[in-house]
């Protein structure tokens, strides 16, 4: 008897407040999907003690070792297709990209001064180095430079602009077939989810899909402008890489 075919692996690699949880919603509406709510959390928690909320349910929920996680996202899975939601700024152990060999690793992106401004109304303090952008585009060179070609990005502002244009651009990109079943799914809480959710989730757990176009950029001042401008070259860099692109260059801070 002939063994399955392995699956289709997606790391999804993003940042906090980018729609990670809106996508991961619409890949698991997928009938062939299954998807994984930010594996390395409890293992960043573990070892940095970041004070996040929740910090010790988290921790107590899943596995915090990094290897034991990276084996078992290298392992088999019960579906065709298996997306990862993965936020970059968790990498911060002995594992990274290079370590998830068979999978199609994947970039979505988001203006920084949006992200500042949605993330800090939800934590107390915020640093560059939380929103993950400086390692979204290290671990974009290095898949690019295994590749050969530059692996896909999409942006949140282009998915609520166009949402079925910009995920069956990322589908045809990962060699699967675009859905229309991603485009909504039903409200509430997933047994996928992180215990987190209790804390993060309020907005996608009722949603029934993506939400409208965004509107003007927010207007930021001190230290959070300067925390978005810290992280605009690298986004601008990976931005430049998009699938789905507006007629003309983005408005600066859009």
């Amino acid at each position: 008897m002939s063994e399955s075919p392995a699956p289709i692996r997606i790391a999804m690699w993003s940042g906090p407040r980018n729609l990670s949880t809106a996508m991961m919603r619409s890949f698991g509406a997928r009938a062939d999907t299954q998807v994984s709510d930010e594996p390395f959390y409890g293992a960043y928690l573990a070892a940095t003690r970041d004070p996040q909320p929740m910090a010790d349910e988290v921790m107590a929920s899943m596995d915090c070792d990094w290897a034991s996680v990276t084996a078992a996202l290298n392992g088999p899975c019960d579906r065709p297709v298996w997306y990862q939601k993965h936020m970059a700024h968790h990498m911060v152990g002995p594992v990274g990209i290079a370590d998830l060999p068979h999978h199609a690793h994947t970039f979505l992106i988001r203006a920084p001064e949006r992200v500042v401004a949605s993330y800090a109304a939800k934590r107390v303090a915020v640093r560059p180095e939380h929103l993950g952008y400086a390692t979204l585009r290290t671990y974009f060179d290095r898949e690019a430079d295994r590749l050969g070609q530059a692996p896909p990005v999409v942006d949140a502002a282009d998915i609520l602009r166009d949402p079925a244009a910009t995920l069956a651009a990322l589908c045809t990109a990962l060699g699967i077939a675009f859905d229309p079943a991603m485009l909504a799914w039903p409200p509430g809480r997933r047994a996928t989810d992180g215990i987190w959710a209790a804390h993060w989730y309020g907005a996608v757990e009722a949603s029934t899909g993506f939400g409208p176009p965004e509107g003007p950029a927010p207007s930021l001042d001190g230290e959070a402008a300067a925390i978005a401008a810290a992280c605009r070259g690298d986004y601008d860099y990976l931005a430049g890489f998009r699938l789905v692109k507006e007629t003309g260059p983005p408005a600066a801070g859009a």
